[in-house]
């Protein structure tokens, strides 16, 4: 006897053949065996024992009735499913016409398309074609409705430029399909065992949104070649996933009501209908290679002709039906020729690609260009050098007038602004401060100096009477209106909400001042007519 020991598998007993009792017994059946019964158990064998722990260790701890019961759930169309696949599209589209991948993997994980594309696989392997019409009738409506809803979204966007992340979705290939195999899989064992935690990756890998915002992209823009291959990259998906989900279901045994003869009908379908996408997608898969190929020929050739002579050459490659359109910017030590270099190119070209090439140089004297660059770096390195310093002078001087080190001074060397927070000064007042800040800000007009004073006493706000020639009126003094600007200053340095009070005509002209000015201040009036006006700090509020 042997045992056959298999990661989590129980130990099944494989009966081997008796050993031979006499020489003559041996060669007859070292004769009638051959290598495979003298070595070990037969493939028969092993394979009667992988399918004995399936069918108990795999697919018979499955509850099939809480999995059908639980996919047949996902797969009802209701109000929060088309809410869902309304907010994913819309994540999606805004992702791709802003060409941010982190967005549209946000898109991808709100997606429910999932679950009515399990539900049609699940259906499938079971034979249920009421759940399989109600999963393609959920399918079917969240699909049109996420490509009318992208759709409207592009209509109405300012932005319908094709995107490198729209356009990485247009020329679907012999991968994708196997990517979306892959993750079927993944997702329907998940589904299967209870996983639910894959699905997370597995929504991420297809990518069911997004291609779907694309086609509602290229229906919006009359672009019917981005609109084509979006759709066969999402028909792709689909077909894949919800075939898999089917074998994965049929590999655990969920019970079928299909006979024999249907079942076998049914996988011949599957394999044909994985077939007829693997064509296309095979066949663009190989345009797509020969394409990488040729980018690196066109880059080595160009290289070529110039004799070794090129530093750099960035060529721009479009693939036609007809010819193959170059444009290549070339860095070069030497100029040459342009109609020479641009002919001797494009004949070459044509040799080795087997099709017809215009080829377009732009020569760039790289020389010129390095020391054009190196000039360049230099006069940065220098205003940077130079500000670095003058923001330094300007920390220290800071920190000197308000008497703080000089790691309290915040300096923003990209918008040129310094700002201190001042200790009190014995004897200085809000004018000293503000007379300091204006003194080193006149010594450097490139930058904004902020110099934040202690909460001070603010002035008050006089007001005279002045004759003129259509009568008396109430105005402020030449001090009130300092007074002002003083408080003014005060006032957004330091944030804090200010009191005005005094009589009511006084109080109310302050105020308006102020409000001219964009300061706001809560008020209190005593009497009426015109006199001082008081302002404090309103610490109250």
């Amino acid at each position: 006897m042997l045992l056959l020991d298999l990661p989590d598998f129980p130990r099944y007993r494989l009966r081997m053949q008796p050993e031979s009792k006499s020489p003559d017994a041996d060669k007859a059946s070292a004769a009638g065996s051959g290598p495979a019964s003298s070595h070990g158990p037969s493939l028969m064998h092993v394979w009667d024992t992988f399918q004995t722990w399936w069918h108990t260790e795999a697919s018979g701890t499955v509850d099939q009735a809480a999995v059908i019961a639980k996919r047949r759930a996902e797969c009802a169309l209701t109000a929060r499913y088309l809410l869902m696949v309304s907010m994913s599209a819309g994540i999606a589209i805004l992702g791709l016409l802003l060409s941010s991948p982190a967005v549209v993997i946000g898109a991808m994980l709100l997606s429910p398309l999932m679950d009515p594309i399990m539900g049609v696989g699940f259906s499938l392997a079971i034979g249920d074609y009421k759940w399989l019409r109600q999963s393609a009738k959920s399918l079917a409506i969240g699909t049109g409705f996420a490509i009318m809803f992208c759709a409207v979204v592009v209509f109405m966007s300012p932005l319908q430029n094709v995107t490198s992340e729209i356009a990485a979705r247009t020329r679907p290939n012999l991968f994708d399909l196997l990517v979306a195999i892959f993750s079927a899989i993944a997702g329907a064992y998940a589904m299967i065992r209870g996983r639910e935690g894959t699905i997370v990756g597995v929504a991420i890998a297809t990518a069911l949104m997004p291609p779907l915002a694309v086609v509602g992209f290229g229906l919006a823009t009359f672009n019917w070649t981005v609109f084509s291959g979006a759709l066969l990259l999402f028909v792709t998906n689909l077909t894949a996933i919800a075939l898999t989900a089917t074998a994965m279901a049929r590999a655990y045994g969920f019970s079928s009501s299909l006979s024999e003869r249907g079942s076998q009908l049914q996988s011949v379908g599957m394999v044909v209908a994985l077939v007829v996408l693997a064509v296309p997608l095979g066949l663009s898969l190989q345009t797509i290679a020969w394409e990488t190929q040729a980018q690196r020929v066109i880059r080595d050739e160009i290289s070529t002709v110039f004799e070794g002579k090129a530093e750099d050459v960035d060529p721009k490659v479009e693939f036609s039906t007809g010819a193959v359109q170059v444009s290549a910017t070339v860095y070069t030590n030497e100029l040459f020729d342009r109609a020479e270099v641009e002919g001797n190119a494009a004949r070459q070209l044509e040799s080795r690609l087997g099709r017809p090439v215009s080829v377009t140089i732009l020569q760039i004297q790289s020389a010129d260009a390095r020391e054009a660059e190196l000039a360049q770096l230099g006069e940065s390195r220098q205003r940077e050098a130079e500000s670095l310093e003058t923001a330094g002078v300007i920390a220290e001087r800071l920190a000197l007038l308000a008497g703080v080190p000089t790691d309290q001074v915040t300096v923003d060397r990209d918008n040129r602004r310094a700002m201190v927070r001042a200790r009190p000064l014995d004897g200085a007042n809000l004018a000293a401060y503000a007379e300091l800040e204006r003194r080193i800000d006149a010594t450097e007009p490139a930058w904004d100096i902020r110099f934040e004073p202690p909460p001070l006493a603010l002035p008050s706000i006089g007001f005279q009477e002045v004759t003129t020639d259509v009568g008396v009126s109430d105005t402020m003094t030449s001090e009130g209106r300092k007074a002002l600007a003083l408080v003014e200053w005060a006032q957004r340095r330091k944030g804090l909400p200010i009191l005005l009070s005094g009589p009511t005509e006084a109080v109310e002209d302050v105020r308006k001042a102020l409000a001219d000015d964009g300061v706001a201040a809560s008020t209190e009036t005593s009497g009426s007519g015109y006199g001082t006006v008081r302002v404090e700090w309103d610490m109250e509020q």
